[in-house]
Order: structure tokens, then C-alpha cells, then sequence
């Protein structure tokens, strides 16, 4: 689906679409549990979908009604010998249920769209050869088994937190107890947080250390009904169209919330006072929106970029290059991007969404002021598949050609 975006102006109010964040491990925690959960407010994009589908292969009965999950849990039923799970493009899925699959079967074999194959596992791989279980990737499938055995866990904490996120789910699952020892400062803290507060809802604790996590074994997780949270990732997107002159109001948000991402608010807010410098090491999903939003102002230097290399995209390079056609010309380093006080012009040719759902919101922000066709924009689905009808329903002017 190619889009065509006139000049325009957003201006109104729009709910904030679920936090795929909350969702995933709001989805997982019932899984884990015994008996039934219901989970509202999910959101119904690919990533949700796909850890759905894999939780229903791994034995639990998940059925989605709109945007509620009814979650019949695993329980305590006898592993399966060998499972296959689809994990579409989600990383998020792929890695928070690689640990799981070494309590619930004796083999897994996890496959995947896109980029996902690709993207690096071999934390995971190191973790597990010292507890006799092996993580083997051959012709782009990637095969866990073994039993996974309680103990101590030393991971860098400037790893994607997934891989942490995947250990907290499990190791509580474990007869003994176990500890994540973090051998570097942790980075992207507050998706741990979020893994941390979404297990205490299910009646799990984990317990800070100086230096990581400690895990009591023999945890029950235990059914709830509740509600997942609006997204402040995604409504970085919907507010930004206020930094290309609209009028938009985001509701639906929760000021308390973990996510690290509402940290948004405090970048926008210091892009109009000249070149701002920020860091994304917390919050890397807000490097393209905000790439896009320092363009439209005066520039900024945004520092912790190194993890926009193994996204759906090489995000760095894909904003990069598709700046070019705007006659903007960024500047990216080892672990940051320049963006110059440069105004953008009405891109020369059609711009490449290299199949990433934040590269293809970004550029709409973009293309809402100087015009321009998005190729392949329906690649939005992995996170928000109403975004274009959302901004629609704001006054954006596009069409689909």
C-alpha cells in the first residue's frame, strides 16, 4: 500500500492505541497462569498476533474478541516433546519466549518474517550452554532445547533488555531460586520495570539487587482480569504532528506508567530553544520520531543510537537515506546522529518505509508538511494498523495509490 500525504494539519483528540509493550507481557503473565484471565485493551496489530498465536501453541487457549483476550493458562501440564512457533517480525516475542520454551517443551523450533532470523541471539546462547541447553540457529530457524535449570545468570545490562525480560517470565517457574547479575549498568531500564510490574499483577515478585534481579523458584503465577495501558511510544508519533504546526490532544495515557518512552514529552518540549542534545539509551524506539521532529525544528544531536543498527531496520541508515530526499543531510556516528538546522524540502522521489512501522509513521509526521508518497506504508500494522485512519479522522490529507 503506497500512501500519497498532502500538506495538512492534524488538529483534535485521539486515544492513545494499547501499548504493545503492556499487552505482550499482560498476554504472557495469563498464559503462565492457572485458570482464566482477561486482558482488555490489547491492541490487534501483527506483533500482539503473533505472541497470541505462539502462546496458543505452546498450550494455552487464548481467544481475542475485539480488543479483549480471554487466556486459559498452560498450567502445570507435561511438557510437549517438540513445539513450532511463528513469530511473524517480533523480536519482543521471539525473545521473551525463547526461556519459556525450555520449561514447556523438550525442543522448539522458533521461525520468523522480515529481519527477525537476523537479529542477534547470542546472549541467549551463551546463557544456556552454561545450564546444559543449546540455542542453534540453521537456515534462518532458530532451535532451543534442553531443561532449563535455577542458578545464577550473569548478563551485560547494555544488551537488548528482552533478553532479561524472557529470564524474569521463566526463571520464577524454576524449582530453586536464581539471580540476574548484570555485569554492565543496565540500559533501557524501564522495559524491566515494566516486566517487573506486570509479573506483580500475576503474583510474582522479583526482588532488586545491588547488581540485578533476585527470582524465588517455585512461583504460581495467578489469574487476573485488568486492562492494559495506552501506548505513550506510539503517541509520540500522534503528538509530534503538534511539532509540524497541528493542534493534537493524546488521551488515553497513564502519568504514572513505567514506559520509558513518555520521556517524549521532555525531548519535544526542548526542540523549539536551539540544538538540543539527547539520549535514547532508555528509549530507543523514539529515535526515528525524533530524528523527524529535530528536522522539523532546529536540529539536535541525539546520543545512545548505537540499537537502532538491529531493528526492523537499520534506523539510523534507513532515516539517512530517506532524508537525502528532503535535502537533509544527517550525520551518524558510532552511538549518535546529527541532525542539522536545515529546512525540509518536498522529497525528490518516493520514500522507501525499508518495511519498519516507526520508519513509515516518522515520514507521514514529515510528509504532512512538505507532501510525498510513502512506498509500502502498510508495514504500520506491526504496531498500530489505525494509525493512518486515526490521522485521517485529525484532518491529514492522504490517499492510497
Amino acid at each position: 500500500m503506497n500512501v500519497f500525504i498532502s500538506p495538512s494539519s492534524a488538529n483534535g483528540t485521539v486515544n492513545a492505541p494499547s501499548s504493545k509493550s503492556c499487552a505482550h507481557r499482560l498476554l504472557i503473565c495469563a498464559a503462565l497462569s492457572d485458570g482464566v484471565s482477561v486482558v482488555e485493551n490489547i491492541g490487534t496489530n501483527d506483533d500482539i498476533l503473533a505472541t497470541a498465536d505462539c502462546l496458543k501453541a505452546m498450550g494455552a487457549a487464548v481467544d481475542i474478541n475485539g480488543t479483549t483476550a480471554t487466556v486459559k493458562g498452560i498450567g502445570t501440564q507435561d511438557k510437549k516433546q517438540e513445539i513450532q512457533l511463528f513469530c511473524n517480525e517480533s523480536g519482543s516475542t521471539l525473545r521473551f519466549l525463547i526461556p519459556l520454551t525450555l520449561v514447556f517443551s523438550e525442543k522448539c523450533c522458533f521461525s520468523g518474517s522480515g529481519r527477525l532470523m537476523s537479529r542477534p541471539q547470542n546472549v541467549y546462547k551463551e546463557l544456556f550452554s552454561e545450564k546444559n541447553c543449546t540455542l542453534e540457529n540453521m537456515g534462518g530457524t532458530l532451535t532451543a532445547s534442553g531443561k532449563l535449570k535455577s542458578g545464577i545468570y550473569k548478563i551485560r545490562g547494555d544488551v537488548s533488555s528482552q533478553f532479561i525480560t524472557g529470564l524474569l517470565f521463566t526463571l520464577p517457574l524454576l524449582d530453586g531460586d536464581s539471580e540476574i547479575v548484570l555485569t554492565t549498568p543496565l540500559q533501557s531500564a524501564p522495559y524491566v520495570d515494566i516486566t517487573i510490574d506486570a509479573l506483580s499483577l500475576f503474583g510474582v515478585t522479583v526482588n532488586k539487587t545491588q547488581n540485578g534481579y533476585f527470582i524465588k523458584g517455585k512461583q504460581k503465577y495467578i489469574s487476573r482480569n485488568l486492562s492494559a495501558e495506552g501506548d505513550w511510544s506510539n503517541a509520540a508519533f500522534l503528538d509530534a504532528f503538534n511539532i509540524a504546526g497541528g493542534s493534537v490532544t493524546v488521551t488515553g495515557l497513564n502519568e504514572d506508567s513505567f514506559q520509558g518512552d513518555k520521556i517524549y514529552r521532555e525531548f519535544y518540549a526542548k526542540l523549539s530553544n536551539g540544538t538540543p542534545e539527547f539520549d535514547i539509551s532508555d528509549c530507543p524506539d523514539l529515535g526515528p520520531i525524533l530524528i523527524t521532529c529535530a528536522v522539523l525544528k532546529h536540529g539536535a544531536l541525539i546520543k545512545g543510537t548505537e540499537r537502532l543498527k538491529i531493528k526492523e531496520s537499520d534506523r539510523g541508515a534507513a532515516m539517512a537515506q530517506e532524508l537525502k530526499k528532503f535535502g537533509v543531510n544527517i550525520e551518524i556516528g558510532n552511538d549518535y546522529i546529527k541532525v542539522p538546522d536545515v529546512i525540509p524540502q518536498k522529497p525528490d522521489s518516493e520514500i522507501c518505509c525499508h518495511n519498519d512501522h516507526r520508519i513509515a509513521m516518522s515520514f507521514a509526521v514529515l510528509c504532512s508538511v512538505t507532501g510525498g508518497t510513502l512506498q509500502d506504508a502498510q508495514c504500520v500494522n506491526k504496531s498500530y494498523p489505525d494509525f493512518f485512519t486515526d490521522i485521517k479522522n485529525l484532518g491529514i490529507i492522504y490517499k492510497t495509490i
